[in-house]
């Protein structure tokens, strides 16, 4: 390329980023090179550095039409090229640089490439392409057709047999394996399992649609064709993916096939940042990727980290260092001076709240803003207590990552089976409730709400000709909303009973029930707080706690807020301040994810992600206690919990250990001075007339 400069464009890269950026680039010229794996560590300048390698195969006569670039997000892809394209410019002083032609995520680059070789493959090239809710509808219709949700026996439902369809695929593993590690419960129904999954295929084709998984599975068969993956392969001189340890083994296998020999093909990513195993995503494809290739992939690691301090490092570092397999790397900070991070001990998870609540007003009162702030947990409904005591102290947040905690399904089915017995005329509750009951669908849920509205609305639901599917569960629900309408037990013996009630409807109709129910009982615990089922829903409707699965509203520029967000969907996140809620075992390692050696490894590395995410301060919330359940307010039914296994004795000396509240200081030798007053003599003598 005319016009290159010298490469000042690199002079801000430390010695391994700049040795990564260089791979494959001889006497000013870029061959391919052999595979390249960038072992990037936290906050390494990861984005950076694959930017400035796109940037500066270009500059020495890569055409950009021929660069494939492979992100997890499409604005990730957007924003690298936009950075590498500055750096072009300014290596080249040429402006107008060609876009990248190939960059997006795998399953935006597979839907081009089908597109593309459509009438070779046997697609119409004109096929569409369904959302997950799209493609569980089309499951559910394909098993009404065969009649398997008739069965004697409960069949699992859409959601559930999309769920074990999408891991089979992604995971590459025949059926009875993801069964019997993933789906246990379903093992007993995989002969109809393969009979949905084959009308369901056959439906998909003769609809010409594909589903989200269609986009790797049919790109990873098209490559298993020899003149079609060379002439795919041969597009691209050079193949660049971010983000490699989050990568399942269908995206590894099309990557080989892309590059059997490796040339040309640089992979980044971090081993002890793979937290995404429940995506079917593999850490084997990063372990195992030097040696997948002829000649053995050269290696760079990235251990400068420019975002957090030594001491936070030096945790960090210690608590990875125990995983059973890694890349070795130290992580390192030229901010030298700092506080350890703190294991700070609370009673229980009520005092954690309050713990982190105050910790970060008192932030806030040292001069860091509340979006210089952030605190991250396992699971969404960890947060449930400190969003109400957010919202008590007035403090503004946004929630990532779960969904919003009085608007995930499951706990608006609790809500509204609450409301629609305070006020029986509201038909949108109804509507709501009626349809929970297996066998009533919307044209029954109106009739059902016309018949109360004209009559006595609990003898019109109780008189109702029920569904026969339905006989059973209807009886349970007249009897239901009859006492909690007429006040029969008190409050908040009511919600356990509109909870056992519920109990099998949250079976049969979430795939993830056991999670869904961690929710529940935070919102049974609420609502022991109040005294009344009136006061309860009225405070939860006017002054919910402000959470959602993405950012809450739109907040102005100008507003500051807390922020809140699940491990996982902080990765990639830093910020000054950061509090880790629950680091128990039960919570980190989830007591879900403790099946298997490779699930500990994966909670390891989560707490991990956690840790690294903070810049300056970092406070790991250790509750002592939990409260199972707390029907009655003087009810205290609770479970000890232990500092989490990945942070063992001999690793604490990395951590400054406290306790909240702080014990109370001695007393001074004057406070310690007690007045002899007899006021029993006092009183004695105080209604005594005196004079006379």
């Amino acid at each position: 390329m005319t016009g290159v400069l010298a490469s000042p464009y690199l002079a801000s890269l430390n010695d391994a980023q700049r040795s990564a950026v260089e791979h494959g680039i001889v006497s000013g010229s870029a061959n391919a090179g052999g595979p390249l794996l960038v072992i990037a560590g936290a906050g390494s300048g990861k984005t950076n550095t694959l930017a400035h390698r796109v940037a500066h195969l270009i500059v020495h006569g890569v055409d950009p039409a021929r660069l494939l670039l492979l992100t997890f997000s499409r604005r990730a892809a957007a924003e690298m090229e936009r950075r590498a394209q500055r750096l072009v410019a300014s290596a080249t002083k040429l402006e107008g640089q060609r876009p990248l032609a190939w960059s997006g995520t795998f399953h935006a680059i597979g839907a081009r490439l089908l597109r593309m070789f459509a009438t070779s493959i046997g697609l119409d090239p004109g096929f569409t392409i369904h959302d997950r809710e799209d493609s569980a509808d089309l499951m559910n219709m394909v098993r009404h057709d065969l009649s398997l949700s008739d069965k004697s026996e409960r069949f699992p439902l859409k959601a559930t047999c999309l769920a074990i369809y999408s891991r089979a695929v992604n995971a590459a593993e025949p059926l009875d394996e993801v069964l019997r590690k993933q789906f246990p419960w379903c093992a007993s129904w995989e002969n109809d399992l393969r009979m949905l999954f084959d009308a369901y295929v056959e439906a998909k084709q003769a609809q010409h649609v594909l589903d989200y998984d269609d986009l790797l599975l049919y790109w990873g068969e098209l490559m298993k064709v020899p003149e079609l993956a060379r002439d795919v392969g041969a597009r691209f001189d050079h193949v660049l993916v971010d983000e490699y340890q989050d990568t399942n083994p269908l995206q590894a296998a099309i990557l080989r096939a892309l590059k059997p020999d490796g040339a040309g093909l640089t992979v980044v990513g971090d081993d002890a940042q793979a937290i995404y195993g429940f995506r079917a995503a593999t850490v084997r494809n990063i372990l195992d990727f030097p040696g997948q290739f002829p000649s053995p992939a050269r290696i760079v690691t990235l251990e400068q980290n420019y975002r957090s301090t030594q001491p936070i490092l030096t945790a960090s570092n210690a608590v990875i260092g125990l995983a059973r397999e890694r890349f070795t790397k130290n992580l390192r900070s030229d901010r030298t001076a700092g506080e350890k991070p703190c294991l700070m001990t609370v009673e229980d998870d009520a005092a954690q709240a309050e713990c982190v609540v105050a910790a970060i007003l008192e932030n806030r009162e040292d001069g860091m803003s509340l979006k210089e702030q952030a605190v991250l947990f396992r699971t969404s409904h960890h947060s449930a207590l400190l969003e109400i005591e957010l919202t008590r102290r007035k403090v503004s947040f946004v929630k990532f990552g779960g969904l919003k905690f009085i608007e995930a399904a499951h706990v608006k089915d609790m809500l509204a089976v609450l409301r629609w017995a305070e006020n029986l005329a509201d038909r949108v509750t109804g509507f709501r409730v009626l349809q929970l009951l297996e066998g009533v669908g919307p044209s029954t849920a109106g009739k059902v709400l016309d018949r109360m509205a004209s009559h006595s609305p609990l003898d019109a639901l109780a008189l109702f000709p029920s569904p026969a599917k339905a006989a059973q569960s209807w009886t349970e629900l007249v009897s239901l909303v009859s006492g909690l309408h007429r006040a029969v037990t008190p409050w908040p013996a009511e919600f356990d009973r509109v909870r056992q009630w519920y109990r099998p409807h949250l079976e049969r109709r979430y795939a993830d029930a056991v999670v869904r129910a961690g929710d529940l009982d935070q919102l049974q615990r609420i609502a022991a707080l109040y005294p009344s089922r009136q006061a309860f829903l009225t405070d939860l409707t006017l002054d919910p706690p402000s959470a959602s699965s993405d950012e809450a509203g739109s907040p102005r520029l100008d507003e500051d807020y807390l922020i809140l967000s699940t491990i996982h969907s902080a990765k990639g996140q830093e910020w000054k301040s950061v509090f880790v809620l629950n680091v128990v075992d039960g919570c980190i390692p989830s007591d879900m994810a403790t099946g298997s050696v490779e699930d500990i490894e994966e909670e390891r590395r989560l707490l991990y992600v956690a840790m690294t995410r903070a810049k300056t301060r970092l406070w790991l919330m250790v509750p002592q206690r939990f409260y199972v359940q707390q029907q009655m307010r003087k009810g205290d039914r609770h479970l000890y919990a232990a500092r989490t296994r990945f942070i063992p004795a001999d690793i604490t000396g990395h951590f400054e250990r406290k306790s909240w509240p702080a014990p109370r200081s001695s007393l001074s030798p004057l406070q310690n001075t007690v007045a002899r007053v007899d006021l029993q003599e006092r009183l004695r003598g105080m209604w005594r007339r005196t004079g006379s």
